[in-house]
């Protein structure tokens, strides 16, 4: 079943983001995601089947396998155990949904990047640096980094762009102590689960996190080392040099950078095959980093 647009009429639609629905359940939050894809920070009207699944899934898996490294916002994950008045909404939910706390979320996204790739490697061939952090001379696209770094960016609305600031104006927004602290704990999770990666045949370039406090502690919230907030490069075919085949979206990005389109809204119509190619490369992410098959 696909689903681009969540109605759950007994509940408050808090926010309709570019992947995700979110509603106010008593004290708690109900986060669904959807199929709707986002590239260049605008929604696409195709879905990209079972991509919602993958994205709650995999963020399920590492929230848990990351707990003892920092707390997260999860409360219950399994549909059958939700509130009475979400029961009729079960099939809409299943996979794809969790209750999670409220969290006062930092206003800045936290990226560390293990590769140069992307718009780090479009920063370091203009200016040799990543957010103002000096890095060697004579790197090669997809190099992999002597160290990961932490490069925050801002937290764009819905149709804007975000953009990569320093860590002088990221500690400004969040305040020193907190962009200490969110600094160093993005760069250990990163670490940890890129090892962990790296023995399952994939290589996380780089990857983008969210926090948030929840009754003044720290915690991981909304999703976490999924295809939408990483690129997962498959390590038998890494080769520095030139971009990387891709488990991620980065395959979308590529194909809307050969088309005729400005990257504003209205976005294009996908074609069923990159639809289809898509959905493969989720899938075979999910498969590679969990060792099982999406039911």
């Amino acid at each position: 079943m696909e689903i681009f647009e969540t109605s759950i009429p007994e509940l408050e639609l808090i926010n309709r983001g570019k992947v995700r629905d979110l509603y106010s359940i008593d004290d708690l939050i109900l986060m669904i995601a959807t199929d709707r894809l986002s590239a260049f920070d605008v929604v696409f009207p195709d879905p990209i089947p079972d991509k919602g699944r993958v994205l709650a899934q995999l963020s399920i898996f590492w929230f848990r396998m990351l707990e003892d490294l920092v707390p997260n916002h999860i409360v219950e994950t399994d549909v059958d155990k939700f509130p009475p008045v979400l029961k009729k909404h079960r099939q809409i939910l299943k996979d794809r949904s969790m209750l999670v706390k409220r969290a006062r979320p930092l206003a800045i996204e936290c990226i560390v990047r293990g590769y140069i790739t992307g718009s780090g490697w479009k920063d370091y061939l203009k200016t040799g640096s990543v957010c103002g952090i000096r890095l060697p001379e004579g790197l090669k696209e997809s190099d992999k980094l002597p160290e990961p770094i932490f490069t925050p960016s801002t937290k764009a609305e819905l149709g804007l762009h975000d953009e990569n600031i320093s860590l002088d104006q990221a500690a400004e927004i969040v305040g020193k102590e907190t962009f200490e602290e969110v600094s160093q704990l993005s760069l250990e999770i990163y670490k940890h689960a890129a090892e962990y990666a790296l023995s399952k045949g994939i290589i996380i370039a780089d990857t983008k996190f969210e926090f948030g406090f929840i009754d003044s502690r720290l915690c991981l919230i909304d999703e976490v080392l999924t295809p939408d907030s990483s690129r997962f490069w498959p390590l038998d075919s890494y080769e520095p040099g030139r971009p990387q085949q891709s488990f991620d979206k980065q395959f979308v990005r590529d194909y809307l950078e050969s088309i005729d389109w400005d990257k504003t809204p209205p976005a294009p119509h996908l074609p069923p095959d990159i639809i289809k190619k898509t959905r493969q490369r989720y899938l075979d992410a999910y498969r590679r980093l969990t060792g099982q098959e999406l039911k």
